[in-house]
């Protein structure tokens, strides 16, 4: 197995990609960690890990908080022994308005959100992987020149994520961590059933590929295993583009 007696957390497992790569991290072997705010969606997801054979524990964390992440994290390498992988894949609450319209607290929300629960994930992870010389950083979004009208500050906020894990990478690439970013130009499946605008959002998206189909939940959480496995251990400072060509590198 590709994470065979790997330790990982993964912050914003609640949500449909967090759900996704937390069960195939286990699948693969992993020993998971999986945080969020809402204790009964995480819970359901430890019953399924569970009753697939997998590992893993859920706690109810605010990983926009420099306390609540720092004494998780540190709980978790002190119960495991050590911390091989940590996952960010929280929502940054964006408002979408075009920039001629849009509050200035609504701009920088997305902003504001994503460069403090990445830093503080990140930092609270790596004062660990350091100690053992070795350790994976992923998160989740990617950036590039393409964008659309009307995405408020979530676009930049995306950005602000790739400039950071440019900065991480170059600090923490000498003690043996790596710091990699998946992106996808949008995953059909996790957007809520309940959303009106559901088929039209998930057809826009795959006849915006190239290959005119768009990646599943399957998909981001396979991808997220092997780069989190030593199989991808020449992947660094770099992102992972898993958007059926519709994000053009």
């Amino acid at each position: 197995m590709l994470l065979e007696n790997k330790i990982a957390v993964i912050h914003g497992a609640g949500g449909q990609i967090g759900g996704a790569v937390a069960r195939a991290f286990a699948r693969e072997g992993a020993r998971v960690f999986v945080a969020g705010r809402t204790r009964a969606k995480l819970d359901r997801l430890v019953e399924e890990i569970r009753d697939q054979g997998g590992v893993a524990e859920a706690a109810v964390v605010d990983a926009l908080d420099e306390r609540q992440v720092d004494r998780y994290v540190d709980g978790v390498a002190e119960k495991a022994g050590h911390l091989d992988v940590s996952f960010n894949v929280i929502g940054y609450h964006d408002v979408q308005e075009p920039l001629m319209t849009i509050s200035l607290d609504h701009f920088l929300q997305p902003i504001n959100s994503a460069m403090r629960t990445q830093f503080l994930t990140t930092r609270a992870a790596a004062r660990h992987m350091i100690q053992r010389r070795s350790g994976v950083i992923l998160a989740f979004g990617g950036g590039g020149p393409q964008t659309l009208p009307g995405l408020g500050g979530f676009k930049i906020s995306l950005d602000a994520v790739e400039g950071l894990r440019r900065q991480w990478a170059c600090e923490l690439g000498e003690h043996g961590i790596r710091v990699v970013t998946l992106k996808t130009g949008g995953v059909p499946e996790s957007i809520p059933d309940s959303f009106s605008e559901k088929a039209t959002i998930a057809s826009g998206i795959e006849q915006g590929t190239l290959l005119k189909r768009a990646a599943t939940l399957a998909d981001v959480g396979n991808v997220a295993a092997f780069v989190a496995s030593d199989l991808a251990r020449t992947l660094t400072a770099t992102e992972v583009n898993i958007s059926c060509g519709a994000i053009v590198d």
